[in-house]
């Protein structure tokens, strides 16, 4: 009875979105009354392929990509408790278009060139905290270097 309970509960997420074995082990932990009950649950969905690893991680990277660098989305996905290589394989399209979704997402936010070195350390702080790398935020930033004046 607690195998379908388990079972039912892991289907109801995953049905919503894709979770990894890890979030769903966190997230039912606290419904497994038998132990080990939890283990067949998620072993018998991973047999039928409803817990696949490659597909979470596509899913949060075509998610989260528009608006994440790949520091961040790298991040994400190390949280959900997958390998490493299937991190890396999940990143590699996101990797070549670094570059164009931070130039869109810094238009988006600023639009305009830094008017001083305060306004500068703010976009580029923004830019950080989205989780995009030091390279591709100074080739943001650059395209507006000539326009950046400092006062001093």
């Amino acid at each position: 009875m607690a195998t379908l309970s388990l079972t039912a509960r892991a289907l109801r997420l995953l049905s919503n979105r894709e979770h990894s074995r890890a979030e769903l082990e966190r997230k039912l932990a606290r419904h497994e009354e038998v132990p080990g009950t939890l283990a067949q649950a998620l072993n018998a969905l991973e047999a039928k392929d409803y817990i696949n690893p490659e597909r979470v991680a596509e899913s949060l990277v075509h998610r989260r990509s528009a608006k994440l660098g790949v520091a961040r989305l790298r991040q994400e996905l190390h949280a959900k408790g997958l390998a490493p290589q299937t991190i890396a394989d999940a990143l590699l399209h996101a990797r070549t278009t670094e570059l164009e979704r931070a130039q869109t997402i810094w238009h988006k936010k600023f639009g305009n060139a830094p008017h001083d070195a305060h306004e500068r350390a703010k976009q580029i702080r923004f830019l950080a905290s989205r989780g995009f790398g030091g390279d591709t935020i100074r080739q943001v930033i650059a395209g507006y270097e000539d326009d950046f004046t400092d006062p001093a």
